[in-house]
């Protein structure tokens, strides 16, 4: 009685179980189709982006000076390299969309350090080009990477000290015992947030980079074949009737009317 009391209860355990995997296989199916963020805020959030960037669209609005893939002129690539004396209008103008096309920027960066350097706070900046290295670089380097940011930046007295809260800074000491890429993800944000909500915003406000802004240049178009070897010149080409009448109906019509010239 009691074996089969057992048996029982592992056949209804078993069933529930079952159930309970089909309940649940269910709802993830129905939430797959179910949106999570309104429709409207979805769209409006869409319109907004292609409104900002439609300018700075190379599809929509073509490159200038000219497309390079089209009339093989380098003068795009030149213009746009990572650093310039002169950057272009619409670069400059990118990097007040969002702070990461500021950073994602290589004079974009060079220009915000340069603004840091001024405000005394230039450690920020370093310490977040500092972890990306870490995140993105060869993983047999990592440890010593990891080691040179604590000493720079995280250790007490350090050269370039930065300031987390004691949450993120005791997180990030424990992940240091065991170095790999990510460690210092959670000090990074943090100085990546310090930088956006306060340094960022008065970088664009400041005569830095409204200067750089007034004195960045806007590339005049260059209108250039696209198969230049295909252009012909063009000539006076007889009608189609004239060119259908053989030469040599031509000629007897020519001496028909030089013999009726002669007799008037």
């Amino acid at each position: 009685m009691p074996s089969l009391t057992l048996s029982l209860l592992s056949f209804f355990r078993c069933c529930f179980s079952r159930c309970l995997g089909y309940v649940k296989i269910e709802m993830s199916r129905r939430a797959l189709g179910r949106n999570r963020v309104k429709s409207s805020v979805c769209l409006e959030c869409f319109v907004k982006y292609s409104e900002q960037y439609q300018n700075h669209d190379p599809i929509m609005q073509g490159c200038l000076p000219s497309n390079p893939w089209i009339s093989d002129d380098a003068a795009y690539w030149t213009m746009n390299s990572e650093i310039v004396p002169v950057p272009t209008r619409l670069r400059v103008e990118r990097w007040s969309f969002s702070f990461m096309e500021l950073l994602s920027d290589a004079m974009g960066r060079r220009e915000f350090m340069t603004y840091l350097e001024k405000e005394f706070s230039a450690e920020n900046l370093h310490f977040w080009q500092a972890c990306e290295e870490i995140r993105h670089g060869e993983s047999s380097k990592i440890v010593e990477k990891v080691e040179d940011v604590y000493k720079n930046f995280l250790a007490p007295g350090a050269a370039r000290w930065v300031n987390i809260d004691s949450k993120t800074m005791d997180k990030t000491l424990e992940g240091i015992k065991r170095p790999h890429r990510f460690v210092m993800d959670d000090a990074q944000m943090h100085i990546y947030f310090l930088m956006k909500k306060d340094s960022y915003p008065r970088y664009l406000k400041s005569d830095l980079y409204k200067n750089m802004l007034a004195k960045a240049v806007v590339p005049q178009e260059i209108k250039k074949s696209v198969f230049p070897f295909m252009r012909r010149q063009r000539h006076s080409s007889p009608s189609p009737a004239q060119a259908g009448v053989p030469a040599a109906e031509e000629d007897g019509r020519t001496g028909t009317n030089s013999a009726a010239g002669s007799h008037s």
